[in-house]
């Protein structure tokens, strides 16, 4: 992506309420905002144009970030049917200022956003698939830009929805391999921008420590990867069948281990040194 310089603007001077986001040497906006503002958000005078929205919130069921991404000539209207939907909390929507937005381009819009969000794989995504639309080159190459402003102010807006995993992205870069071993199983991963990524084939412990009773967050973790099909139940131990990235390397080791453990300590390079002291160089 290219550098840009980022305005954003707190309508109530809360960065958790409503906000508008404009990009420099951009025509397009967001505006964004949670479901408790819902008449605030409809009632500006961006809702009225054409453009594709994000609905962002959690599976009631599951617990796992979830979204809805659509398309519509005027956003006002569309977005109000979705009130019957509990999920979502947070609303984002994208617009072109001088209104230059057509049908086709709002369909090639929901159709792209819906293949990257599958294809990061940080949430569920409830729409199948994108209607697409076919367009002229010219209008394709204006359309594909449109994509990498929004991909730059989603992040900022508290979106990742789009961020492809650590690994998936050709961009993404790797300081240095690290290993989690215990009781003979092995897993690999690497510092991410997000956090901590383990990777597809890593082992973990199938049964989790005594201790964990008393703080079962790791424990609540696997048996939600257990029950995604992340974490497969093998022999004598779950394997990593995608790679799955953490909040931190502590999170990551806790699932490897099966109950609490310190990631600066559990993770270490080929030559046996640990995480903390590869970052106190």
């Amino acid at each position: 992506m290219h550098s840009a310089t980022i305005k954003i603007f707190l309508v109530n001077g809360n960065p958790k309420r409503l906000r508008t986001a404009e990009l420099s040497n951009w025509t397009g906006k967001a505006v964004a905002g949670p479901r408790s503002e819902f008449d605030g958000i409809i009632s500006r005078e961006e809702s009225n144009s054409t453009g594709v929205y994000f609905l962002t919130g959690k599976d009631p069921g599951s617990g796992r970030p979830t979204v809805y991404i659509g398309e519509a000539e005027s956003i006002k209207d569309r977005i109000k049917a979705h009130l019957k939907k509990d999920f979502w909390n947070q609303i984002i929507y994208f617009i072109s200022k001088d209104e230059n937005l057509t049908k086709s381009h709002i369909r090639y819009l929901e159709g792209k956003l819906i293949e990257q969000a599958h294809f990061a794989g940080r949430a569920i995504v409830i729409n199948g698939q994108g209607s697409g639309a076919k367009l002229p080159e010219s209008d394709r190459e204006d359309m594909e830009v449109f994509l990498e402003k929004i991909n730059q102010l989603l992040p900022v807006l508290g979106v990742e929805v789009l961020v492809p995993m650590a690994g998936n992205s050709e961009a993404d870069t790797v300081k240095e391999t690290l290993y989690c071993e215990i009781k003979g199983l092995k897993a690999i991963g690497h510092l991410s921008s997000s956090g901590f990524l383990v990777k597809k084939g890593s082992q973990a412990v199938l049964k989790e420590r005594a201790s964990a009773k008393k703080y079962p967050w790791p424990l609540n973790m696997r048996k939600r990867f257990k029950d995604d099909g992340i974490l497969a139940v093998e022999k004598d131990h779950l394997l990593f069948t995608q790679d799955l990235e953490f909040s931190s390397p502590s999170a990551a080791a806790a699932v490897v281990h099966g109950g609490h453990a310190n990631g600066l300590i559990a993770w270490k390079n080929k030559t046996g040194k640990t995480l903390k002291e590869i970052e106190s160089v």
